[in-house]
């Protein structure tokens, strides 16, 4: 006959906190892929993440590993220090990098609007408002382009104009994007 005792009763509350071992790999192994991402990127797509200066010191070792082995050891460390820091955020912007994702078609068609909007007003409104949501955003290279785009559409003289303005355009709103999550 079993005793009733709460002492001798195996206490299930326990066993029932926190994550299992299984749900904590995938979750590390969900950070050493951010940070092989992270790892991949341009060393000036690097430089606008807001990372810690050792995650970043980090990610630059980790360029440098030509063994195998070393490099997934070193994925796991940089992994560990993903978890210190704001892994949203860093999700986000990384997004924002990589070609084809929502972010990225988001502020590509937000470039393609602004390039209409500008090239449609003549009367500098459009070029008002740009400056006044983007104000880092040099506004005499702007109306150069935006000139050099004119131009181009009347005679082949400025050929590529229009894709200049666009990538002009596109880098002030990413250089915004990326300051708004810092």
């Amino acid at each position: 006959m079993m005793s009733k005792d709460p002492q001798t009763q195996p206490e299930t509350a326990e066993q029932d906190e926190g994550p299992s071992k299984t749900q904590l790999k995938r979750e590390m192994q969900a950070l050493q892929e951010t940070g092989e991402r992270l790892a991949n990127l341009k060393p000036e797509q690097r430089a606008q993440l807001p990372i810690s200066d050792s995650l970043a010191a980090a990610l630059e070792e980790h360029g440098r590993l030509r063994h195998r082995e070393a490099r997934r050891r070193h994925l796991q460390y940089i992994g560990k220090l993903i978890r210190e820091e704001d892994t949203e955020r860093l999700q986000r912007q990384l997004d924002g990098f990589a070609s084809g994702s929502s972010e990225d078609n988001r502020r590509q068609q937000l470039g393609e609007r602004w390039r209409d909007q500008l090239l449609a007003d003549d009367s500098n409104q459009a070029l008002t408002a740009f400056t006044g949501d983007f104000p880092d955003s040099d506004v005499q290279h702007l109306r150069n382009l935006l000139r050099n785009v004119r131009r181009a559409q009347d005679s082949d003289k400025y050929p590529g104009a229009n894709r200049k303005l666009y990538r002009y355009l596109r880098e002030q709103i990413d250089l915004q994007e990326n300051a708004d999550l810092l």
